[in-house]
């Protein structure tokens, strides 16, 4: 190429130079662009990271077992308590919860001292001549044994004043009421073993038991059910351990008929009612004494239906019991079969020591 002509073409190329503007917006266009992308790769990777955490998080939270909650608590309501009687307690009946009336108080050491509920003038009067005091269910009429009298049970009537002495033989336990008021029970006589059923006429009868056939072998004695159509007898079990440092172990209670004697029905109770009373109403259930602690049970099967403070019970209705609580003031209680205190009775301070007995009002 010729001096001429590269000459011509670098003038032709400045001059295109000197016509071609700068394009004042591009540098920032640029840095703008690359801005919004370095935004957008960073909102995709938080978002990829969202997503990842989300999949490993999820399923631990759905799977996760859900704490459980606290138990609910519960609270026994305390039992209204009604006023200690006052000094004038004995001038009229001492009435517990449930309409049930103390009938007699007296000392276990054999001095016969107490006091005894005279029905007829509604109140009580102190005693000491007898060492085995007890008052019917019902009435005026009142049983008593002494040492001056060995064979023999004596009837007082309160409302007389007369008392007529009955001969029943050396027996090995203290009459017991029917709970209509109208015969006494009796566990004995000594010479063979079974039970003699006193009439207020003095008409006695004794019925024999054969041991072997309904075995006994410790705490044996009869004691009436809540009818007074029969005497029940505990059973010891002779396929379980005896020990003389415990209760035998029962296999149930046999039932006589108290008018002649002959085995009625059984009860398969373990453990042994303390009287009448002991029935429920209903004759569905019974409080035992089990060979460690007291029982309410089915009357029909045994079974155990829970434990009580004491078995010397006498059921109100069907679903209330009336018991003396066995330690501590003593106080006498309404409560369910559950054992839940309902009502409580104090008793006056001269009575506290004393054994007790109660009967309908």
């Amino acid at each position: 190429m010729s001096t001429s002509l590269d000459e011509t073409l670098r003038t032709a190329v400045r001059e295109l130079a000197d016509g071609a503007g700068p394009a004042p917006d591009l540098a920032a266009r640029s840095l703008g662009r690359g801005r919004r992308l370095r935004r957008r790769r960073r909102v995709t990777a938080a978002a990829a990271a969202l997503v990842a955490v989300a999949a490993v998080t999820l399923p631990f939270v759905l799977f996760r077992p859900r704490p459980t909650p606290p138990p609910p608590v519960t609270t026994t309501p305390s039992p209204a308590v009604r006023p200690t009687p006052g000094a004038d307690w004995a001038r009229k009946p001492l009435m517990l919860p449930g309409d049930w009336v103390v009938t007699r108080a007296q000392a276990t050491d054999g001095s016969g001292k107490g006091v005894l509920l005279d029905r007829g003038r509604a109140r009580y009067f102190s005693t000491n001549r007898y060492y085995g005091i007890a008052p019917a269910p019902t009435g005026s009429l009142v049983a008593v044994t002494d040492a001056t009298h060995p064979r023999q049970v004596g009837i007082i009537d309160l409302t007389s004043g007369k008392t007529r002495w009955y001969e029943v033989g050396r027996t090995f336990t203290g009459p017991t009421w029917s709970p209509d008021g109208r015969r006494l029970l009796l566990t004995g006589p000594l010479d063979h073993f079974g039970f003699v059923v006193l009439d207020l006429d003095g008409t006695r009868k004794t019925h024999p038991v054969d041991m072997k056939r309904f075995l006994c072998t410790d705490y044996c004695f009869f004691v009436w059910t809540r009818d007074g159509r029969e005497v029940a007898l505990q059973q010891t079990d002779p396929n379980r351990t005896r020990s003389e440092s415990a209760r035998h172990p029962r296999r149930g209670v046999q039932l006589f008929s108290a008018d002649d004697g002959r085995p009625t029905r059984f009860e398969p109770v373990p453990g042994d009612p303390a009287g009448p009373w002991a029935w429920s109403p209903d004759g569905k259930h019974v409080v035992v004494q089990g060979q460690q602690e007291p029982l309410l049970v089915e009357t029909a099967t045994g079974r155990v239906v829970n434990p009580l403070p004491t078995a010397d019970v006498v059921w109100v209705t069907d679903d209330r019991l009336l018991y003396r609580r066995p330690n501590g003031s003593r106080d006498f209680v309404l409560a369910d079969t559950a054992g839940r205190e309902l009502v409580r009775q104090p008793l006056p301070k001269q009575l506290i020591d004393l054994e007790v007995s109660v009967a309908p009002r």
